[in-house]
């Protein structure tokens, strides 16, 4: 049984490096690179696994939980700047990806570590609504970068093979011939490991590039059925939408594709991962 917890803190920190000049500190950290610090409202989820108690139902009580994440890492980072006031970081860079590691450590250390019953299984860390990074610990260690994007398209569920007696059973009113719109929203996953010198997996301005580059400028107030070749004759639903996002991006980013999620609505979500 898994159980995540969710907690907040607010930090500031920089992208800089004392030792380099100005120039080598934008030629590594590009846009984000400053002496001085910017700000967060951090969202961290913690997931732990173990077996349901029989007496109690729970695998472990969530206010033991909650008591370490706000002595342990709430208390240590919140309204802290990063770079000054946490040790580890005063000589490292204060990356998502660098933050998920150190929590996933100072958690296995003995006095700060979760209860004994549960094992930590997986961290999630949200730095701004457009940027999140997961790190899995169980059962394979992986770490995941993810990017949000959003654009707007129209289509019509249509499939030209088939009579349109049948289109319209099978899409009803997404049949529609003049077709309806959606704000799409595209999470662009990438995985891999953090440089030593950055403490950053990927270079998020290449990645924003690439990605809008292939996908949301050629799609963004567009309508799939009529503007997109890649589409011609195809279904339009999100399935195929997504599939192909996935095949235009795989290969073409600056790190290792591993996920596409295409949100159409607020409940209407599709994902392909490699």
């Amino acid at each position: 049984m898994k159980l995540t917890r969710r907690v907040y803190f607010s930090s500031g920190h920089r992208y800089w490096i004392p030792a380099k000049s100005e120039e080598e500190n934008r030629a590594l950290f590009g846009k984000w690179a400053s002496p001085y610090n910017h700000g967060h409202n951090y969202t961290l989820e913690v997931t732990v696994d173990g077996p349901v108690d029989a007496l109690t139902g729970m695998v472990v009580n969530i206010k033991d939980i909650d008591d370490v994440l706000q002595r342990v890492i709430v208390d240590r980072f919140d309204g802290k700047s990063i770079n000054d006031e946490v040790e580890h970081f005063l000589t490292r860079p204060s990356s998502t990806e660098n933050l998920m590691l150190y929590i996933a450590d100072v958690l296995s250390r003995p006095g700060e570590s979760l209860p004994a019953e549960v094992q930590l299984t997986k961290i999630k860390l949200e730095e701004t609504h457009l940027l999140y990074g997961e790190l899995i610990l169980q059962p394979k260690s992986k770490m995941t970068l993810t990017r949000i994007y959003e654009f707007a398209a129209s289509h019509r569920l249509h499939c030209p093979g088939l009579p349109e007696e049948t289109n319209l059973a099978l899409f009803g009113k997404c049949n529609n011939p003049a077709g309806h719109g959606h704000n799409y929203l595209l999470e662009v996953t990438v995985e891999g490991e953090p440089d030593k010198q950055t403490g950053m997996m990927v270079d998020l301005a290449r990645l924003d590039l690439m990605v809008n580059e292939l996908v949301v400028d050629r799609y963004d107030h567009k309508n799939f059925n009529a503007d997109i070749p890649e589409f011609d004759g195809r279904p339009t639903t999100s399935e195929v939408i997504a599939q192909e996002i996935f095949a235009r991006l795989d290969k073409n980013l600056p790190a290792k594709l591993s996920r596409v999620r295409l949100h159409e609505t607020a409940r209407n979500i599709f994902e392909v991962e490699a």
